[in-house]
């Protein structure tokens, strides 16, 4: 088979590059994925009873980047939609990320107003501080705070979903979880956010509606690799399985997820509850919140945080620790000298962490400052 590019992994950044070679380039391009869908992470179908579902989670679009927005209205209409995260501490639902109203849920007024001046006059309105940072430079209430909101809120959850405690980790990961010197409860602050219409999965049906993009489901690369011939290939997979681990496997999460229906309106007041002490799972997630859907009974999902085992389950996130990052950049080099050829991308690719509409920009940039100049 010739074709002029090969895309392996058909989650956003495979998607957003083959639409844009297809569309821009008149460039023929074949996507494999050795999973059964478009879509990656994201994807979503209605269940048995016909509730529509995140298969790996709740995946809310949100992002400050127009352009990305734009790109991705091409294909779907949007449902604007705000997320709500409570959390279980001490078993109170309390509004996360922690925000003063959090404050007034969990302790008595008049030390909750308290602790809200202080934390306005030392941070200042409408800011937000990573817990760590309090923690290592409050004093007085404040340093009683910050260990408060450690212990209660963010250190037992940390421990679940990374299999490390918060330290050990980048400050890339603690900063996403700062406390907010607010009172607004969304889960995001972005200017755009919402869920696709009909969901991800026309979404990313209509993004391959192009007579230059075929796509090749239940397909591993290497059951492929020798039969296909290709003038260069956009790998969006592991790194490390690339180069067959010539410097170590390298580390990553994955998530098994436990799905309930009830013959009930709804489950819980708001998309998703935290659950950062009890129990095995870091959350619940009832999907009808996200997506508005007018169906009879409700879904829920518990998410339960594993290590990647090959062959079990399948990598959801690099694990975020300097020492990692530093076998990253070894392999790293070994793909810059494919360079001409072989093009790496994405969460897996690039071992960072992205965020949907991080995936898209990254997958945009690369089209337009690597691709469509060459």
């Amino acid at each position: 088979m010739k074709i002029d590019w090969l895309i392996v992994g058909a989650g956003f950044t495979g998607c957003v590059l083959a639409e844009r070679i297809a569309s821009q380039l008149g460039q023929k391009v074949l996507i494999i994925e050795q999973r059964d869908h478009v879509g990656g992470n994201s994807y979503d179908e209605c269940d048995e009873h016909g509730v529509l579902i995140h298969r790996y989670g709740p995946h809310i679009f949100h992002t400050n980047a127009e352009y990305v927005w734009n790109y991705l209205s091409q294909f779907t209409d949007w449902r604007h939609y705000y997320h709500q995260v409570l959390g279980v501490i001490d078993g109170k639902l309390v509004p996360i990320p922690f925000n003063l109203n959090s404050l007034y849920a969990l302790f008595p007024p008049h030390y909750a107003e308290k602790l809200a001046k202080k934390l306005i006059k030392q941070y200042g309105f409408g800011s937000k501080v990573p817990i760590l940072k309090i923690r290592e430079t409050a004093n007085g209430d404040l340093k009683f705070l910050a260990q408060y909101i450690y212990d209660k809120v963010f250190y037992n959850y940390t421990r679940k979903q990374w299999g490390v405690a918060p330290e050990e980790l980048s400050p890339s990961v603690t900063a996403r979880v700062p406390i907010h010197i607010c009172r607004d409860n969304r889960y995001f602050q972005d200017h755009y956010q919402g869920i696709p219409r009909h969901g991800y999965k026309p979404l990313f049906r209509r993004m391959l509606r192009h007579p230059n993009i075929r796509v090749m489901l239940n397909t591993a690369y290497h059951d492929v690799v020798d039969e296909i011939q290709c003038q260069r290939m956009i790998f969006t997979g592991q790194i490390d399985a690339f180069f067959s681990y010539t410097y170590g496997k390298l580390p990553y999460r994955s998530l098994d997820f436990k799905f309930t229906h009830l013959e009930q309106e709804s489950f819980q007041t708001v998309g998703t509850v935290n659950y950062p002490n009890e129990y095995a799972f870091t959350r619940v997630t009832e999907f009808k919140h996200l997506t508005g859907q007018q169906v009879t009974g409700t879904t829920f999902m518990e998410e339960y945080p594993q290590p990647y085992i090959a062959e079990e389950n399948i990598p959801c996130y690099p694990v975020p620790k300097e020492e990692y990052r530093a076998v990253f950049k070894k392999y790293e080099t070994e793909a810059s000298q494919l360079k001409e050829r072989v093009l790496f991308v994405g969460r897996l690719a690039d071992y960072q962490y992205y965020n949907m509409d991080q995936a898209v920009a990254r997958a945009l940039s690369l089209f337009d400052k690597e691709i469509a100049k060459t």
